[in-house]
């Protein structure tokens, strides 16, 4: 069995993104299927894997992150629209442990496989 797990960072303030709104997808060919939604805790991280145990299956998958609502909702003027609105990732996860971070500024993404 496996798991997958996030978490973010805000690079521009250098602190957890606590309150960004997520939501994970599964890919079936052309259609998408909604696994999980909410809003990072004040460590920028789900408060549960986002898959684990009977629920994790191998294949493709899409991570959404609303990037500019968390920015706005942090003060940062932002141009309309924003440069970076929603940054979505998408991955594929075959078995094992899967930790997939953001590391993320209003104009600038960075993520890979963590452990």
């Amino acid at each position: 069995m496996g798991r997958l797990s996030t978490h973010v960072l805000d690079t521009a303030h250098g602190r957890p993104a606590a309150g960004m709104g997520y939501a994970l997808h599964r890919r079936d060919g052309e259609a998408r299927h909604l696994l999980a939604q909410g809003v990072t805790n004040a460590d920028g991280r789900t408060d549960a894997p986002l898959l684990a145990g009977e629920a994790f299956a191998p294949g493709r998958y899409e991570l959404s992150f609303e990037v500019a609502a968390y920015f706005r909702a942090q003060g940062v003027s932002l141009p309309e629209p924003a440069f970076l609105d929603v940054v979505t990732l998408t991955f594929g996860m075959a078995e094992g442990h899967y930790h997939v971070p953001l590391l993320v500024s209003p104009y600038g993404y960075s993520t890979y496989r963590g452990s």
